[in-house]
């Protein structure tokens, strides 16, 4: 059963990210929103473990949050806008949001 895993909180701010990294299965994908979408800034661990990520995990950030903080993704997250958060929840068995 895949699993969409939603983020939006900092991760500087908690363990979020870490726990969620250590429950994703192979065939499961992670959407950053919010504050979250600062684990895509450059030179940061937090970075460097989604990078680190197997290639069967989907990333993704929604556009607007990146735009939002002057962030830019980097290629190992795909860019996805309201309607393709919308259509990534259709995707998957189910929908995992961590608050």
């Amino acid at each position: 059963m895949a699993t969409m895993h939603i983020l939006s909180h900092s991760p500087f701010a908690d363990s979020r990210l870490a726990s969620c990294l250590r429950l994703l299965g192979a065939a499961d994908a992670l959407l950053l929103s919010g504050d979250a979408v600062y684990a895509l800034q450059p030179d940061t661990a937090n970075l460097q473990a989604l990078q680190l990520m197997p290639a069967s995990v989907a990333l993704y950030a929604l556009e607007e949050d990146l735009a939002a903080r002057g962030l830019q993704a980097p290629e190992r997250a795909q860019v996805v806008d309201y309607p393709g958060f919308v259509e990534l929840c259709t995707r998957y068995t189910k929908v995992n949001s961590w608050l």
